[in-house]
């Protein structure tokens, strides 16, 4: 097996402007796994407010390479063994479970879905980001659009805005990226209006110390993002949150990902699968997870001026499936 990489530079086709602040581009780290003619592709994106540094993976894949290309194409459960035994970040190690689950249906002619006897008789519709801005601004985005799902940001609480955004008549989520406060979130998991919001994601600042206030048997769909990292949290969100946004670079990749939803299934959680502003290689990987999910949000590719690859696709909401092998993934 052969490991390469490289770093890329995706511009953004308007400013991303969400709590945390304002993007015009993302960086990224493409992965790629060779072997016997085939190439596996895996992606994660340099986020600033998870101390994501590429220069810093980098360097971690020059003295990991070796080892990773002395390994044996065994089945992707085994190779992700392997990678936890490298004590990679969970960003890296989701590029590289991902490049390999892509390689290893290449090499054994099957798809995801296949490997993993995923069946499905439809998908959820993912939704759209509508970045911070003015509430008038954000309507007319919403009303112009194609798209049928919107995932609205917000960095303010305005009792205002939501009551404006709510007679919209439209499938909604609130995205505040942690930006609300105790006060503002007893107000809204107490206002029976709030239930017509698909969900609200991430309310608050992370840690238990934070949402210890949130309920999850009130009005509000309460969705932890960054408190929800991987498997090891889910039986402390019970109490406080109705569903888990997983993406696959906070969990680690598709393995630890596929473990997640069985054990969010049996605690009775809502499950979305995520994204961050990636190209379609990283949407190629989120995406196969969409039939065992109730909620999409895998919209990156959609938001980049300059992709770069080939293969799941979703249109004005709709999450077309690649029907190739492995993650279905092709460069352009």
């Amino acid at each position: 097996m052969v490991l390469k990489w490289q770093i890329v530079t995706f511009n953004l086709k308007e400013t991303f402007a969400i709590a945390y602040g304002n993007y015009t581009f993302r960086e990224a780290l493409i992965v790629t796994l060779q072997s016997h003619g085939e190439n596996g592709y895996g992606e994660c994106t340099s986020i600033d407010y998870y101390g994501i540094n590429l220069a810093d993976f980098e360097i971690i894949l020059t003295k990991v390479k070796a080892q990773i290309e002395s390994q044996k194409t065994n089945h992707p459960t085994e190779f992700y063994a392997f990678l936890l035994s490298l004590n990679l970040p969970s960003f890296l190690r989701s590029a590289l479970d991902c490049a390999y689950w892509d390689l290893f249906g290449k090499l054994e002619q099957q798809n995801f879905l296949a490997l993993n006897q995923i069946h499905y008789k439809q998908l959820p519709e993912s939704s759209i980001t509508i970045s911070v801005d003015t509430v008038e601004n954000q309507i007319k985005k919403i009303n112009q659009s194609a798209w049928s799902k919107f995932k609205v940001k917000c960095h303010h609480f305005s009792e205002s805005d939501i009551h404006q955004l709510l007679q919209l008549n439209k499938n909604l989520a609130l995205d505040s990226n942690g930006s609300f406060t105790a006060e503002e979130c007893l107000w809204l998991e107490n206002n029976q209006k709030v239930s017509e919001f698909t969900y609200l994601e991430q309310p608050m600042k992370t840690g238990v110390e934070q949402y210890a206030v949130l309920h999850s048997d009130k009005y509000a769909n309460w969705m932890a993002d960054e408190d929800c990292q991987d498997v090891s949290v889910l039986n402390d969100l019970i109490l406080h949150y109705k569903s888990i946004n997983i993406k696959l670079v906070k969990c680690g990749g598709l393995t630890p990902a596929l473990e997640m939803i069985v054990a969010a299934r049996q605690l009775n959680f809502n499950i979305m699968i995520g994204c961050m502003t990636e190209s379609t290689i990283g949407i190629s990987a989120g995406a196969v997870l969409a039939p065992l999910c109730d909620y999409a949000d895998l919209d990156g590719a959609n938001l980049i001026a300059n992709d770069i690859a080939k293969g799941s696709r979703i249109v004005n909401g709709k999450i077309q499936l690649s029907e190739n092998h492995g993650l279905g993934i092709q460069l352009i």
